[in-house]
C-alpha cells in the first residue's frame, strides 16, 4: 500500500497511478437481483426519473426550454455526459453535469437554479446522462483541468475521518471483498445518477460520495464543493474506457 501511495505522489499531474485491472463497473459487484433491475428498463426504478427528465427537457422554464437550444437530446446530448466533469471556459472552472445544467437554467432560461438532489435536477441529469449509455468514458485531465484533477487525486489517497482511511484502501486495496454484506467495488462512477435501494430514491454521485465521508466519520463537504467536483473528476478519469448505464441501481 505504501509503495502505491509513494508512486502516486511521484507521478506528473496528467498521469494516473496504477489501478485495478481489468476495469470493472460498479454493477458487476452487485447481486444478481440488483443487476437484473438495472438491466431491465421497465423494472429499473430510476427509469421514472429519466421519463420525468424527458418531459422537463421539452418544458419551458423561465424564458425557454432545454429543447429550444439543444433540440433532440437523443442526438445533441449523445456522449456529452461521458466527458463530464470537464473544464468550462465560460464558468472558469471544472464543473460536473449538474452544475452545467444549472448554469443553463440560470443563464439561458433566466430561471432560479435547481436545488441539489431535487427531483427536477436529478431527472434532467439522469435524462441527459442516459443519452451517453454505451459510450465510453473519455475525460480530459490536461490543460486547465490539471489542478482540479491533482486535487481529486490528492483526496483519493488522503486518509479521512475518525477511521483514518482513504478511498484507495477500499477501492484499490480491498475491491471484491465484502463489507457489511456488500461487495466493495473498484469505485468507478459510470452509472450515476443511481437508484439506491437503501435510499428508496434516485441520488447523485455527490450524495454517494458524501455518504462515504459519513461512513469514515469525516466532515462531509457541501454539495457542489470544489473538493467533491475534484474527486468526481479523478474518479471519472480512472473509469476511462468503461461504458455508462444510467440510471444505475445499487443496494
Amino acid at each position: 500500500m505504501l509503495r502505491g501511495l509513494l508512486l502516486a505522489a511521484s507521478l506528473p499531474l496528467w498521469a494516473q497511478p496504477p489501478q485495478p485491472a481489468p476495469l470493472r463497473g460498479g454493477i458487476e459487484f452487485q447481486s444478481g437481483d440488483v443487476r437484473a433491475l438495472q438491466g431491465d428498463p421497465f423494472a429499473n426504478p430510476g427509469s421514472l426519473w429519466v421519463t420525468r427528465g424527458a418531459a422537463l427537457w421539452e418544458q419551458r422554464r423561465g424564458e425557454s426550454a432545454c429543447a429550444s437550444c439543444h433540440g433532440k437530446a437523443e442526438t445533441t446530448m449523445k456522449g456529452v455526459a461521458a466527458r463530464y466533469p470537464k473544464h468550462d471556459a465560460a464558468l472558469g472552472r471544472v464543473v460536473n453535469l449538474e452544475q452545467r445544467i444549472n448554469a443553463c437554467v440560470r443563464e439561458k432560461q433566466k430561471a432560479p437554479a435547481l436545488d441539489w438532489e431535487s427531483e427536477p435536477l436529478l431527472a434532467l441529469t439522469a435524462y441527459v446522462a442516459a443519452q451517453s449509455n454505451g459510450t465510453r468514458v473519455e475525460i480530459a485531465i490536461d490543460g486547465p483541468a490539471q489542478s482540479t484533477y491533482a486535487r481529486g487525486r490528492e483526496l483519493y489517497f488522503e486518509r479521512q475521518g475518525q477511521l483514518n482511511v482513504a478511498c484507495t484502501h477500499c477501492h484499490d486495496g480491498s475491491w471484491g471483498r465484502t463489507l457489511l454484506v456488500e461487495r466493495i467495488s473498484q469505485g468507478h462512477p459510470v452509472d450515476w445518477p443511481a437508484y439506491r435501494l437503501e435510499w428508496q430514491s434516485l441520488g447523485s454521485l455527490q450524495r454517494r460520495l458524501r455518504a462515504c465521508y459519513f461512513g469514515v466519520r469525516a466532515e462531509m463537504p457541501p454539495f457542489g464543493s470544489p473538493d467533491l467536483v475534484a474527486l468526481e473528476l479523478y474518479l471519472a478519469a480512472r473509469a476511462r474506457g468503461l461504458a455508462p448505464s444510467v440510471p444505475g441501481v445499487r443496494r
